[in-house]
């Protein structure tokens, strides 16, 4: 996977907001395709009120992400 052109305002984004972005991109596929599979995925990612994911498994492949991603984008 190549880096962007331009880095930007991901730059800035602190884990939680990293973390808060990636159901908003997954929100904008789902108007478009209305897949049950991420739908599906969606409601796995929504936050409960303890700050954690609905599915503790899918909190820790986010925090995960969003570490591969900050390095990606910062190299």
């Amino acid at each position: 996977m190549s880096r962007p052109a331009q880095r930007g305002c991901l730059d800035n984004l602190s884990d939680i907001q990293a973390l808060k972005a990636i159901p908003l991109f997954l929100e904008g596929y789902f108007e478009r395709t209305k897949s049950d599979d991420i739908g599906s995925l969606l409601g796995d990612l929504q936050l409960a009120d303890e700050g954690t994911t609905f599915d503790p498994a899918v909190w820790d492949e986010r925090r995960d992400f969003v570490t591969r991603a900050k390095t990606w984008i910062s190299n």
